[in-house]
């Protein structure tokens, strides 16, 4: 089992900055993607950004390119969003989520979230105008 736990979320105004985290409860050796999702109020959840050892990539949604950095620390099994530029449209709760799967990869694989097998409690983030 891997428990996954984010935080760094909260209150910013709009062009701020923030770095959220998410700690991978043991190695991340039996991993081979990590992802990060958001979900506002009333839509559905969608796809941040994706980092995946089997392509040694990142994939980011187009509305965050630029703007957002996805990187990890393998020693410490943390993962890191840092989000820049943030507007009021980043409102949401954030997730991160792995893949223990080996079979599969590339972003339209690591863009839909039925496809991860363990998430985060979520960190919500809010970004005023």
């Amino acid at each position: 089992q891997v428990r996954l736990v984010e935080s760094g979320g909260g209150l910013v105004q709009a062009g701020g900055s923030l770095r959220l985290s998410c700690i991978v409860s043991r190695s991340t050796v039996s991993l081979y993607a990590m992802g990060w999702f958001r979900q506002a109020p009333g839509r559905e959840r969608e796809f941040v950004a994706a980092f995946s050892w089997r392509d040694n990539a990142t994939y980011y949604a187009d509305s965050v390119k630029g703007r957002f950095v996805a990187s990890r620390d393998n020693v410490k099994n943390t993962f890191y969003l840092q989000m820049n530029n943030l507007k009021p449209g980043d409102t949401a709760t954030y997730y991160c989520a792995a893949d223990a799967k080996t079979a599969y990869s590339g972003p339209d694989y690591l863009s839909r979230d039925y496809e991860y097998d363990y998430w985060g409690q979520g960190t919500q983030v809010t970004v005023a105008s």
